[in-house]
């Protein structure tokens, strides 16, 4: 689901939290975003609303849907509120080097069509900074399958992030946050754009014709017979040039 346009109803913000632990640094960096965002939604006059979606709580209801296709009462709530999002905020730890197993397998039960256009944070948490990348080689690949609009900056926290060095003015971890945070509120705050918006991002005006776009495409993927280009290098030449 897309960020809704036109409306005063609270903007509905769903944190997912792949952590496995009580308390969890996945869990934290979830909150401290999920803070961050609705801090400058509200100094924008922007309502909104978070949900969490603690995936720890579902594991035995998400392996159980895996095998049986069937999801608990628990568990399709969870799913209505990460499909009927505005945005969402994801956090998973790492593991081997990716996303956790349960990150992956909640978000297997989403249809690829249900998140279209949703603005998702990424982030992650892990023992070293060696791990940061996972957010990008990782997290994102995933979330563009499920056609979501992913925001540019994604955080890591690393354990030492959580330190006395997690200083704001040397770019620790708050002021990621923070960045992070604001982009995330921008998206929402400027969702009267509406979809046109979405099409700027990706190069083009919302007014602009495709027909154009089209028809080049269909020049550049013409195919010319072998025994033409055989027949007139030329016409070869120009093949390879295009």
């Amino acid at each position: 689901m897309g960020v809704r346009v036109g409306t005063r109803e609270p903007l509905r913000v769903v944190a997912v939290s792949a952590g496995l632990s009580k308390p969890s640094s996945t869990r934290l960096l979830a909150d401290r975003l999920a803070e961050s965002a609705t801090s400058e939604l509200t100094s924008l006059d922007v309502k909104a609303e978070v949900t969490v979606v603690e995936l720890r709580d579902l594991a035995v209801d998400i392996a159980n849907n895996l095998v049986a296709g069937f999801p608990s009462p628990a568990l399709r709530a969870a799913l209505e509120a990460v499909t009927g999002a505005d945005a969402l905020i994801t956090v998973t730890p790492v593991f081997a080097g990716s996303y956790s197993g349960l990150f992956k397998s909640f978000f297997d039960l989403v249809e690829p069509d249900a998140l279209r256009g949703t603005p998702v944070l990424l982030a992650a948490t892990g023992g070293t900074a060696r791990h940061s990348l996972v957010v990008e080689h990782a997290m994102r690949p995933l979330f563009s399958y499920l056609r979501t609009l992913t925001l540019p900056t994604a955080v890591f926290a690393a354990t030492d992030d959580w330190g006395t060095g997690a200083d704001t003015y040397g770019g620790g971890l708050p002021a990621r946050i923070e960045r992070a945070g604001a982009e995330l509120a921008g998206v929402l705050a400027g969702a009267g754009a509406g979809a046109s918006g979405r099409v700027a991002a990706s190069g083009r005006n919302a007014g602009d014709s495709v027909d154009a776009d089209v028809d080049a495409d269909a020049e550049a993927d013409e195919v010319v017979p072998f025994e033409q280009l055989l027949a007139d290098p030329t016409r070869a030449s120009g093949a390879i040039n295009r």
